[in-house]
């Protein structure tokens, strides 16, 4: 963070009596410009008691801005010690303490991973700390979503080019089948004709389907919930007699979103689908498969290049036999499947939807558990 932006914190934190930290919530312009940080900012005391947390510290840590100025830095850190001692003599030399890949249990339980920076200053004759936290996992996944998106655009003008040249001799050989069948005396012989342009339409419809709908999504505000309940009532549907069963586990605090109902119930149920068929493989070795439909509400993620304060995640999880290694890293690229049968174009065509919708699908998989995720924005007047 440079010294220009630690000013703007300086300034938008003040000590830690009730009333200046209120003043310092109603400067709206400090704390929009600390809150678009990607970085986990915290204002610390000696005696390392915070101060001050910016949303994606927020976020980082688990803890809200009301209760982080309750709490030291070891309640948050768990078993932290060696951190903190070096935090301390930081302070004491009054000088900067940078470390990579620190591991950290929050309170809440969950494990991170950041490089953090301990920089001491004064304030108005008082000493304190800011602490810079970085989390390694933001750094690799914009990479990963930015390589994968990229790919994805660049496979979309491949299929795209390559369709257009599959799709005219096609029609070529339609027409001529047609003036050939006009042309033949005997009806038995009209049977090889309606073959090819049966064959043809087929082919056809294949290239269709490769290079997605081009019909741009018709947005309006709907409850994510009705897409998801929509799947599930044809997946449950579908499975009535086999030994699968359908869990949900619903966040109701997510507010509407803007989409096209039925690309996203299209791209959902090719995802659950995908689930379905995993569980039904020789590969099971279990006699009960589970697919649980999970809704939550996430903040400060970015998807693509942008930052968003709120978005809503679906995640399909099941607990299947799990996606081969070898094809993991183009799992939605078309063509590709893990099935001998398969087409190949399920999650193509549902990472096309959920691109149009301005969100993202991932996936992490291991045997016995495959968790693919739809991350999706919310309008940012409700965030």
């Amino acid at each position: 963070m440079g010294a220009g932006m630690k000013s703007n914190l300086v300034m938008a934190v003040s000590p830690e009596s009730p009333a200046s930290l209120l003043s310092m919530k109603q400067n709206s312009h400090h704390k929009r410009l600390l809150d678009q940080l990607k970085t986990g900012a915290l204002l610390l005391d000696p005696r390392l008691r915070i101060l001050y947390l910016n949303l994606e510290g927020e976020s980082l840590l688990e803890v809200s801005d009301r209760k982080a100025p309750r709490m030291t830095l070891d309640e948050i850190l768990i078993g932290a010690d060696e951190d903190i001692r070096e935090i301390r003599r930081a302070l004491e030399n009054n000088s900067s303490y940078t470390k990579h890949q620190a591991s950290f249990r929050l309170h809440s339980g969950k494990d991170i991973t950041v490089d953090y920076t301990i920089s001491p200053f004064d304030m108005d004759g008082k000493t304190r700390i800011l602490m810079e936290l970085h989390s390694l996992h933001y750094t690799q996944r914009i990479s990963r979503d930015e390589l994968l998106l990229s790919t994805q655009a660049t496979t979309r003008e491949l299929v795209r080019g390559l369709a257009h040249e599959i799709k005219n001799p096609l029609g070529g050989i339609r027409g001529a089948a047609q003036l050939l069948a006009q042309e033949l005396p005997n009806e038995e012989l009209r049977d090889y004709t309606n073959v090819i342009i049966e064959e043809a339409d087929r082919l056809r419809n294949l290239v269709d389907r490769l290079t997605g709908s081009r019909k741009p999504p018709e947005m309006v505000a709907l409850n994510i919930h009705e897409v998801v309940e929509r799947v599930a009532s044809l997946v449950e549907a579908e499975t009535v007699h086999k030994a699968i069963e359908l869990e949900k586990d619903y966040d109701p605090s997510i507010p509407s979103i803007m989409g096209d109902q039925e690309q996203l119930i299209q791209a959902l149920l090719n995802v659950v689908g995908n689930a379905v068929q995993a569980l039904e493989s020789p590969a099971v070795d279990h006699d009960l498969g589970i697919i649980r439909l999970r809704t939550r509400v996430l903040r400060n993620i970015t998807l693509g290049n942008t930052l968003h304060r709120l978005v809503a995640r679906i995640d399909v999880c099941d607990n299947g036999p799990g996606i081969p290694e070898r094809i993991i890293d183009t799992l939605f690229y078309p063509m590709i499947s893990g099935r001998a049968e398969g087409t190949g174009l399920g999650l193509s065509i549902a990472q096309s939807i959920i691109n149009q919708h301005g969100g993202i699908i991932e996936c992490e998989s291991r045997p016995g558990s495959t968790v693919f995720s739809i991350t999706l924005p919310l309008p940012e007047e409700i965030s």
